[in-house]
């Protein structure tokens, strides 16, 4: 089972725009179009799907919002950041 990450860590890891909220990390993306949204929240999904860690997505009007913790390991994990950059790099 991975490790955790500590506050510090996370903070000096996680991409910009990245925040930490509790045991997750979060980040709101932002759309002009809704289904641009849509379009990207199914892109996320196939990304984590294929790695086999599966964040929260929450689509709205013009965002969506991406939450990643790892369960098993009761909080967020280098695979968190991992998966983070990865997002990023689809937006």
């Amino acid at each position: 089972m991975a490790e955790t990450l500590t506050d510090k860590e996370i903070s000096e890891n996680a991409p910009a725009e990245w925040h930490q909220d509790g045991d997750e990390i979060v980040r709101v993306y932002e759309f002009e179009e809704y289904l641009d949204g849509v379009t990207f929240a199914t892109e996320v999904a196939e990304i984590a799907d294929e790695a086999f860690h599966h964040p929260e997505i929450q689509v709205r009007f013009d965002e969506v919002e991406v939450r990643l913790t790892s369960h098993e390991a009761g909080g967020v994990t280098d695979q968190d950041i991992e998966m983070a950059g990865r997002f990023d790099d689809v937006r």
